[in-house]
Formats: structure tokens, C-alpha cells, sequence
């Protein structure tokens, strides 16, 4: 009698483990795909020239067809900024979203020409889909964004449950509360794998709640005199709201400045997610009409982006906001890593220019839109899962979070740390990696170009921003195969050409000896091999002279 083989549900992450950002997901059972999610990440220091990075879809070539839908959780970009990249490589797929997550979406997607148009079913607190055979009941969930949906998915094998970004907060501004009981009751219908995000894993203690920061903001609006200008993140609907609803209390009109900003609030005020007082808006060319103490201005620009509007005003840049010393500065907003010393810089000219800064260190004015460790070990006591997968982190979060799951009480071996590109596969009993691995390589966006920067052309961008480029032009006889003249040389980003003139001298030399020794050797020249010859040798030479490791560009041209 042949042995019946035992359902299992796979789990595959292309993005999302071992980093912040880049976060996608696949269920898979029996060839069907569930997928949720679709985010991109930023590109590192190392990647000069990307735009952003999306995650790799090679497991899904050929299984288009197997593609049941896609589930979003929020609005945030590290969630559904990868959608108009993918969703042309895989073709319309139905899609679930809240209202303000679609609107977000669809805002966006206006950016994209000639894409397909967008199939996206509008869900909320409550609803229920069926997708092949996955049954999928989405939840509310705190974050600092409206509309933040969590998953309790149904399936063959076991209730699956996907947290979604969230915190818990009793006393937010613009949502309601943590529904405790809604979430109690998911819990008691039995939890086999419970799929947490990680980000404030490694944060002792409870997240703050917007409450905290409201109030600690309406000090500063209390004292303050002149005006106010504040930056936070473009997505940060619910920040936004509270210093429009100050703004009003104090009797302020508000400026709203930086293109992602207006068009987040001008989505969220459409879909009555920003409640806004007829007469508080104004145009930013009209805040010199007003007295200082009557003007607030929200922005983008808190990490210290080169561009974004923080930085045009602290660079005396922007066309109608110019410092003064009256003025309030308020960074409402954690610094992202990496951007220490950019946002440092950012703060200094602030304070060069007399104005009074308030930033997240100084005082609560900005509160993380993630569970920290008491909230994170309060879900699981809540669902009280079997299996335990830490979701959403760098690979030290995932750990940490694992950690906390076995304080809790969930056995170790039910416990699993997942990385991109790994294939979960969950049964009743037990939970386990395949040795099986699907890509998980970023994919790089460039302009209008997908993934046709790689790994070659990325390490050549290094070596250009590190040690530039050496292009040698030299003019060969066609007859004598001999230098004619002397070589050109440009050099970008290596050396300055005025004040290099022995080591140009002494270069030029190498070139034609280089190039006249392999024409004295008789026979056709192989100007592959010359051209190869002149980049190693030229380039050992330069190191020696310079210790640097310019790109080495020949040009040989025969006349």
C-alpha cells in the first residue's frame, strides 16, 4: 500500500530577512501561490547610481498561472513600492488592499506609463477572501499609518497568522486602540504558525504612544513664538494629523512642502484619513501674508536627503521659506541608520542659522511605529502559536525575537530564523528548512532599467567613485603597426592632469612601448591582447606611483 504523502504549506521570503525594507512573502501549497506583499529597499552606500532594489522573482517564471492574488498589509513603500516593477513581469494578478493603501498605490502607479491597469480589491478590518485554498480574514493592527492590516490566514495544513508591522497602542491619535479582544479571539481559534515582524526586537521595554508624543508636541506649540517648521516621514499620516490638529489649536495655518508629502496628504485627506479645517491649508508662496507665530510648515527632508525640502531650507536653497532666528525646528522623526551624520549636518546649519531645534533625542516628539519587546512578547502569549517564524528584520532582530519567543515558552525546535530566499516547509507537526534554495539576489533599479545592473557593472561603479577612471588613446599605423604621435590621455576622478605632468610623461612612454614591442613581434596584432597588455602593465605602473587602482580605459585606433 503506497504511503499517502502529508500536506505541508511552504513558506518562501524573497525579501524582508536579514534587512529593513524589501519585504515580500510567498505561501505556497500544492503549487498555489499566495503572495504578500511587495515591497522595495533603499539602495546601501555601495550601490552608487541604484534608485531602489526590488526583490527577485525567478521562482515565480512559469508558475505565473499558479499566482491566486496578492495581499498587501499597508501603505508604507517597503511594502508596496516593488508593485509596478513586478506586477508587468508576472501579469494582473488580483490584489487586496485597505482603502488608503490603494489609494497610495494607485497615486503612485499614475507615475508609471503604459503599465497595466491595476486589479485591487478593496479590504478593511473584518473582511474575508477565499484565494484557491487559502481563506484570509484581515485585522486592524496599530502602526503610524491608517489602514494597517494584519492576516489570518486559513489553510490546509494549519491557521497561519502574519502580524504585519505593528505596535500596541492604547491611546493613538487619528485610529482607534489595539483591539486586545479581536485579538484574543483570532488567538483562541488555535494558531499553528504565528509569522511576527522583528524591527524592535532588540528594544527593551513598550513602544511609546502617540498620546506621549502629542502632548510633548503641544508643549512646544505652547512656548513657541515664531514659526514652525517641521519634517517627519512622507507616510507618517498619523504625525502629520497631529501637528495639523496643533496647528489649529494655536491658531496656525499650515504649509504643506515636498512632493511625496502633499501627495500623501492630499490621498489621505480624499479618503477623510486627515481631518483638516476649511481655511487651515495655505500655499507656501503665501506664509509671508501671515505673522511668524501664525504659521506652521510640515516637510519632507528628516534623514537629511540631499534634495528634500530640509535641506533646500538649511542650505538657503528654497524659494520661500528662509531661516530665521524666531524660527522652531522640529526633527519629528527617528534617524534611519546610516544617516547619523547626514542628519547631523542637517541639524548644525539649523542651529548656525539661530534657529531652536527639537529632535527625538532631546525630547519624546517622535514614536517608533513597531512592538518593541514587552508588545512583541505580548502577541505571542496572545496567540499562544505552536510554531514561531520572527519576520521583518536584520538577521540579529530575527534572532532576537526567536529569543523571546522561547522565553515565552515555545519550544525551541518549533522556533525557526529564516533568510531570503529559503524554503519553510510547515506540516502540522513540524516546521522545518528544505535544502532547497529559490534567488533571492537583489535586483537593482536604475532609471528605466531592471536588473540590468549587476554585480559587473555595480563593481565598476565602485571603482569609478573610489579611484576614477585613466583613458589612454593611441593613434597606430595601420601599415607599421607603430604609435603615431603621442597618446591622449583623460583622466576622470584619478588625477589632475595640470599637476601630474611626469607621471603623464612617463605613462605615455610605457604606452608606446607597450604598444610598439607587440608590433615588433611580427605578424597580425591582436589588438585584444595590446588593449589587455596596456591595462595591466599601465595599471601596476600607476598603482606604484600612486597607490590608487583607477578604471583603465585603452583606445586603440588604427589610421
Amino acid at each position: 500500500m503506497k504511503k499517502t504523502q502529508q500536506p505541508n504549506l511552504r513558506i518562501i521570503p524573497l525579501g524582508g530577512q536579514g534587512e529593513v525594507g524589501l519585504n515580500m512573502k510567498l505561501l505556497e501549497y500544492e503549487r498555489k501561490i499566495l503572495i504578500i506583499d511587495m515591497g522595495l529597499g533603499f539602495p546601501g552606500e555601495n550601490m552608487p547610481g541604484i534608485d531602489c532594489i526590488i526583490p527577485n522573482i525567478s521562482y515565480l517564471k512559469g508558475k505565473e498561472k499558479n499566482i491566486l492574488g496578492v495581499v498587501l498589509t499597508h501603505g508604507h513603500y517597503d511594502h508596496i513600492g516593488a508593485i509596478p516593477y513586478i506586477i508587468p513581469r508576472i501579469g494582473s494578478v488580483p490584489m487586496y488592499a485597505s482603502l488608503l493603501t490603494k489609494g497610495i498605490i494607485l497615486k503612485r502607479q499614475e507615475d508609471f506609463a503604459n503599465q497595466p491597469k491595476l486589479d485591487i480589491e478593496e479590504v478593511k478590518d473584518g473582511s474575508r477572501i477565499k484565494l484557491g485554498p487559502f481563506q484570509i480574514e484581515f485585522f486592524r493592527q496599530n502602526h503610524n499609518i491608517p489602514d494597517n492590516l494584519g492576516l489570518f490566514i486559513q489553510t490546509p495544513v494549519g491557521n497561519v497568522l502574519h502580524t504585519s508591522d505593528f505596535k500596541f497602542d492604547q491611546s493613538p491619535v487619528n485610529e482607534l486602540p489595539t483591539d486586545f479582544e479581536k485579538l484574543r479571539k483570532l488567538g483562541q481559534r488555535g494558531i499553528l504558525l504565528l509569522m511576527s515582524e522583528s524591527t524592535g526586537a532588540e528594544e527593551e521595554g513598550h513602544s511609546l504612544s502617540e498620546k506621549t508624543i502629542f502632548q510633548n508636541l503641544d508643549e512646544i506649540f505652547k512656548k513657541v513664538k515664531g514659526r514652525i517648521i517641521a519634517a517627519s516621514f512622507s507616510s507618517m499620516i498619523n504625525r502629520i494629523q497631529q501637528l495639523i490638529i496643533l496647528s489649529e489649536k494655536y491658531n496656525r495655518k499650515v504649509a504643506i512642502e515636498g512632493y511625496s508629502m502633499k501627495t500623501n496628504v492630499e490621498i489621505a485627506q480624499n479618503l477623510k484619513k486627515i481631518k483638516v479645517q476649511k481655511g487651515t491649508f495655505i500655499k507656501t508662496k503665501d506664509i509671508s501674508k501671515f505673522p511668524d507665530s501664525k504659521i506652521t510648515v510640515i516637510c519632507t527632508g528628516a534623514q537629511g536627503e540631499g534634495r528634500a525640502v530640509f535641506m533646500r531650507i538649511a542650505n538657503r536653497e528654497h524659494k520661500f521659506i528662509h531661516l530665521k532666528k524666531e524660527d522652531t525646528v522640529i526633527f519629528s522623526s527617528s534617524v534611519v541608520p546610516g544617516n547619523e551624520r547626514t542628519v547631523q549636518i542637517l541639524k548644525d546649519e539649523f542651529h548656525r542659522q539661530g534657529a531652536k531645534v527639537f529632535h527625538y533625542r532631546m525630547m519624546d516628539i517622535h514614536a517608533s511605529g513597531h512592538a518593541k519587546q514587552e508588545e512583541l512578547s505580548r502577541m505571542i502569549q496572545i496567540m499562544k502559536p505552536k510554531f514561531f517564524l520572527p519576520i521583518y528584520g536584520y538577521y540579529s532582530m530575527l534572532v532576537k525575537h526567536a529569543e523571546l519567543a522561547e522565553e515565552e515558552g515555545i519550544r525551541q525546535e518549533n522556533i525557526l530564523v529564516a533568510g531570503n530566499g529559503q524554503v519553510v516547509k510547515l506540516t502540522p507537526q513540524r516546521i522545518s528548512l528544505e535544502k532547497e534554495k529559490v534567488p533571492s539576489n537583489y535586483v537593482m533599479v536604475d532609471g528605466l532599467g531592471i536588473g540590468d545592473v549587476g554585480e559587473v557593472v555595480l563593481r565598476d561603479r565602485q571603482v569609478l567613485s573610489q579611484d576614477g577612471m585613466f583613458v589612454i588613446v593611441a593613434l597606430v599605423d595601420r601599415q607599421t603597426g607603430k604609435v603615431r604621435g603621442s597618446p591622449d590621455i583623460i583622466s576622470r576622478g584619478f588625477v589632475y592632469l595640470r599637476e601630474s605632468k611626469e607621471l603623464l610623461k612617463e605613462t605615455r612612454k610605457r604606452v608606446i612601448a607597450i604598444v610598439n614591442r607587440a608590433a615588433g613581434s611580427g605578424g597580425a596584432l591582436n589588438w585584444s591582447y595590446v588593449k589587455d597588455e596596456l591595462r595591466n602593465k599601465i595599471g601596476q605602473f600607476l598603482f606604484s606611483k600612486t597607490k590608487r587602482r583607477p578604471m583603465i580605459l585603452p583606445v586603440v585606433i588604427e589610421v
